[in-house]
């Protein structure tokens, strides 16, 4: 099965890690030394974030090649 053309755990992930960091840019503009604590608390928002999107795939893909190995199971016994 080819891939889609758009795929929107690819662009959730982009999106989080560009978001990400505007807000560390922003938090070191406005605040200053200041902003460290929270560039950390927002570098691991976007750790967790790609590590739930990586989960998210990987599932994705066992499911997807549990079903192809039982589609072709069934094909031998047809």
């Amino acid at each position: 099965m080819p891939h889609p053309a758009f795929d929107v755990l690819r662009a959730l992930a982009i999106g989080s890690q560009a978001l990400g960091l505007i807000v560390i840019i922003t938090l070191e503009t406005l605040l200053g030394d200041a902003a460290r604590p929270w560039q950390g608390l927002t570098l691991g928002v976007m750790l967790v974030a790609a590590l739930m999107i990586a989960l998210v795939r990987l599932y994705r893909h066992n499911r997807l090649r549990k079903q192809r190995a039982e589609r072709l199971g069934d094909n031998d016994h047809a």
